[in-house]
């Protein structure tokens, strides 16, 4: 941990003291060759397929293409941090997982969400949901609540990491039902799922990744957990209407390490809400029902920061550091 507090410290020390003349000469040509784009989620999740039809739509934009890497673990928390300690010139950015607003007060990683990442825009959210095999004994949200309250802590169910906002999601629903689960981290949505279709758990939690199956009639979906139901999934309630007041969304968005020059941050954010918008994108979204919720860098700092008073209450609440200190 001190290692990697001195690399951040130096690394800030060494792009504050950059020549401007370098720095000018720099972005007056950007971009010059491929853009980097650090994506913190394993191949083949949710997040990953929409990122990757973003990255090709501002790859147009930008006449450069735009390479996804993975850099998964850690609640998206490994990528994040590669993220911010990568140069700030506009050649590596990424996806902002939100749940960094919480594991940054948590301590689990070492990053400023304001001082230490710059934001390009928010792209889209997540259609959240709990889903099980199509052999369950559940076969409402109802059913599963009696036999959770029946059976504390037996129940298990997937989760993308502890944390996350799948993680934190099903402990405030199953503090609103007043059950206990026991949550079995995974390094991604794509990994969880293969956990539940493998029969190492019994539940999954997680954004749309369970999509293809429910509709294939091997998985069945309890409840989503937006404000309303979904387009693609209508006969599904939410956890609202079923009684217990949880929201989730997790919106994505797209940021840089701070000290980026202000000529390459307007190029991407001017590349990236064409991307938002374009057709390829929308449809990526919704083949896995994700809402689209654009929001320009000004406005999307500003949620950033909200995001961190929120979840200042939300670890009290939930006593999500006597939680985490227990896995």
């Amino acid at each position: 941990m001190r290692n990697t507090r001195r690399q951040f410290m130096l690394h800030s020390l060494a792009a504050a003291t950059l020549p401007l003349a370098s720095t000018r000469a720099f972005a007056a040509g950007y971009p010059d060759r491929p853009v980097t784009f650090i994506c913190p989620w394993p191949a083949g999740g949710t997040a990953d397929v929409t990122m990757r039809a973003l990255c090709a739509a501002a790859a147009k934009e930008l006449g450069q293409s735009v390479v996804v890497d993975n850099k998964a673990g850690a609640s998206g928390m490994i990528g994040l941090k590669a993220l911010a300690l990568a140069r700030p010139d506009g050649y590596t950015i990424g996806q902002i997982p939100i749940s960094v607003t919480r594991f940054s007060q948590l301590g689990t990683v070492q990053l400023d969400p304001i001082k230490d990442l710059s934001y390009i825009a928010r792209v889209s959210g997540q259609t959240f949901g709990i889903a099980v095999r199509a052999d369950a004994p559940w076969k409402t949200l109802k059913d599963l609540v009696a036999d959770a309250k029946a059976n504390p802590d037996k129940i298990t169910y997937g989760t993308a990491g502890l944390g996350g906002a799948t993680h934190v999601g099903m402990e405030e629903f199953a503090m609103a039902a007043g059950v206990k689960f026991n949550a079995i981290p995974y390094k991604g949505g794509s990994e969880a799922l293969q956990g539940l279709m493998g029969s190492q758990v019994d539940l999954l939690a997680d954004s749309s990744s369970w999509a293809p199956q429910v509709k294939a009639g091997k998985l069945r979906l309890l409840a989503t957990w937006g404000e309303q139901r979904t387009t693609e999934f209508k006969d599904v309630p939410t956890l609202k209407e079923s009684g217990y007041n949880v929201v989730v969304d997790a919106p994505n968005g797209i940021g840089a390490p701070k000290g980026v020059p202000a000529d390459v941050m307007a190029r991407l954010r001017a590349a990236f809400k064409v991307a938002a918008a374009s057709p390829e994108f929308s449809a990526a979204c919704a083949r896995i029902d994700a809402p689209l919720m654009y929001l320009d860098a000004p406005e999307y700092e500003k949620y950033v920061t909200a995001s961190v008073a929120k979840d200042k209450v939300l670890i009290e609440r939930l006593k999500l550091k006597e939680l985490l200190s227990k896995n």
